[in-house]
């Protein structure tokens, strides 16, 4: 007698069923119906790849940060698909971190800095970090203010300290990176570029950084 397939769990079937409607709102209907975050986690581990991939978009959209770690480790899964829908949707959760007032707050500094109200988004990013100094994205954010102002030391300081806090975010690492060009540091650019690289295998344009890096550095 052969042995019977595995049972697939239920969310695959939601997510396939995801896939041929493009209906965000009832996918997440769905899968709150059914799953608690933590059993979303757990299945991040899933042998099957497609079952990975649901889990992991999944915990982006009804997770918040504590679910930071299982999608940071996704972005190095052996599945392409597992890792650029863990790229794609960590963010959401390094944003969701803090109460409803804090994250307010946050997604002001980003429209402020959009509209290059730099200003006020430095303001407004100051009395954030006084408030909650554990909030990573908030020194992402006024670092990026700072580069903007060509202010590198101080824009370095903060994705320095957005990664102490959050060790997944890739962008802070990135930024570090671009500092550190901008100050002729191109070894320490290197680092940071490769940093980023680990923590985030699908950066074709940062690979590319390293290699032209890499070979600068042979000619000296």
């Amino acid at each position: 007698m052969s042995d019977s397939p595995e049972r697939q769990p239920v969310l695959l079937s939601i997510f396939q069923k995801y896939l041929s409607e493009e209906n965000t709102a009832a996918f997440i209907h769905r899968v709150a119906a059914v799953y608690t975050c933590g059993t979303l986690e757990r299945l991040c581990q899933h042998g099957t790849p497609e079952v990975r991939r649901a889990a992991v978009m999944a915990l982006c959209f009804v997770s918040d940060y504590s679910s930071n770690h299982t999608v940071g480790m996704a972005l190095n899964d052996a599945d392409r698909g597992v890792r650029l829908i863990a790229e794609n949707g960590i963010r959401s959760l390094w944003i969701r971190a803090g109460t409803q007032s804090q994250r307010h707050r946050l997604r002001k500094v980003m429209t402020q800095i959009q509209g290059n109200s730099l200003d006020s988004a430095l303001q407004e990013a100051d009395s954030l970090i006084v408030d909650a100094p554990w909030y990573s994205e908030a020194y992402n954010q006024r670092g990026q203010v700072y580069f903007k102002r060509q202010n590198f030391e101080r824009s370095l300081r903060d994705s320095h300290q957005a990664l102490e806090i959050n060790p997944y975010h890739f962008p802070a690492a990135i930024s570090m990176g671009q500092c550190y060009l901008r100050q002729g540091e191109n070894v320490m650019a290197l680092d940071s570029f490769r940093r980023a690289l680990r923590l985030n295998p699908n950066l074709e344009s940062i690979r590319t950084q390293i290699t032209y890096l890499e070979r600068q550095l042979e000619e000296m």
